[in-house]
């Protein structure tokens, strides 16, 4: 970071290295920083939640077709609207009893193994697996969704673009087959995901395949943060034993658990505004149409709001956590992230004694835009405590 010139480079080693610690430093020596990558990030907790809350100023139109995530008001409004249904609560309980039994048939597999590689075991299956699951693609799949997250994610920090385009289409072909089967199979189609879609409207008229298209990229991606956002939890229940052994015996404490785990240590780095006119922040003057990036991982641990914020504590008020965003694009698939992670690390907990890392290797974080795991060494005490 050079304070004279607020510049900074997200994909200097050092930040790379520990991207949350390294934001942390962002934060406390210049919270509006340039950078060539990211345009202005914002570091500080009070100025990422009003840039959320005011889609005005900070526009999150996107050129390519994005629904809802890349509409501004009336557009996302209508469409969140349209949307909202498929996420009620009733509806994501209802997937519960399948998400339970996708991580029991993967733990079943892995018994009686003394170490488990946990990303490429566990964590990458289950969360492709319920994807496929929910959205009403042949689960067999889940290979190959996983390597467009994936793939993604490597385009994004090479920033490769002929690499994303290539990805995009392939997701394009993939999903449009589908929904031209569904099309097709009229009333006749399985009430799935899928089949709702191609029967849903917006302002009277039914989703094009385009948009269905455009849809099912954001739920997609939104999964693979869903994968990191798993692999974090696990690790850090890895090499705190004592919280594990309490949540073993305390399973309501679970879900208090996930938010503040990955509060401290968040799985998505950052999500991008445009500026609509010339702003101040904190004395940088912004001008109409620069891009904005609102670092939740650094807000997320912002003392002035979150005291002690390396620090784990379960009965943290909740209210300004910002996981899941916050404003008009607050995560539509919140509750069903937090099902699947809540069902995920709770089979777990119940189905082995106890976890940590495996002496054979050391946890590997994945890169921006990703703070994940890309890999997660488990040594498993194999039969649960009576």
């Amino acid at each position: 970071m050079d304070e004279q010139t607020t510049t900074w480079d997200p994909y200097d080693a050092a930040v790379l290295d520990d991207q949350r610690h390294a934001y942390d430093t962002a934060r406390n020596r210049c919270p509006v920083a340039h950078s060539d990558v990211l345009g202005w990030s914002l570091f500080r907790h009070s100025d990422v939640a009003a840039a959320a809350a005011d889609p005005g100023t900070f526009s999150s139109a996107t050129k390519r077709l994005a629904i809802p995530n890349g509409m501004d008001p009336p557009g996302h409004t209508a469409y969140r609207d349209g949307l909202e249904p498929f996420f009620l609560p009733d509806r994501v309980a209802a997937f519960e009893p399948r998400s339970r039994q996708t991580v029991r048939g993967l733990l079943d597999r892995l018994a009686g193994r003394p170490e488990i590689e946990a990303i490429g075991d566990l964590v990458d299956p289950f969360a492709h697996q319920v994807l496929c699951a929910w959205m009403g693609w042949p689960v067999a799949d889940w290979n190959r969704i996983s390597d467009w997250t994936h793939g993604n994610q490597e385009a994004a920090f090479r920033r490769d673009r002929e690499a994303g385009a290539r990805l995009a289409r392939e997701f394009a072909d993939y999903v449009t087959a589908i929904i031209e089967v569904r099309r097709a199979d009229g009333d006749t189609s399985p009430g799935d995901l899928m089949a709702e879609l191609v029967h849903t409207t917006v302002h009277d008229q039914g989703l094009s395949n385009a948009q269905i298209v455009a849809l099912l990229r954001t739920w997609t991606a939104g999964h693979g943060t869903v994968a990191a956002a798993m692999g974090i939890v696990i690790r850090h229940l890895a090499e705190h034993q004592e919280l594990q052994a309490r949540l073993r015996a305390r399973p309501d404490l679970l879900d208090a658990a996930i938010w503040e785990i990955l509060r401290a240590d968040g799985p998505l780095v950052a999500n991008t505004r445009t500026t609509t006119q010339p702003i101040d922040i904190d004395g940088q003057a912004i001008g109409d149409g620069e891009r904005i990036s609102l670092m939740w991982i650094s807000a997320n641990r912002d003392p002035a709001v979150f005291a002690d914020p390396d620090r784990v504590v379960l009965d943290r008020e909740r209210g300004q956590n910002l996981l899941f965003g916050t404003g008009i694009h607050r995560c539509l698939g919140e509750r069903s992230a937090l099902l699947n992670l809540r069902v995920g690390i709770e089979e777990l907990l119940q189905r082995v004694a106890g976890f940590e890392i495996a002496a054979s290797g050391s946890p590997i974080r994945s890169a921006y835009p990703s703070n994940g795991l890309s890999r997660l060494p488990l040594r498993l005490h194999p039969s649960a405590p009576t």
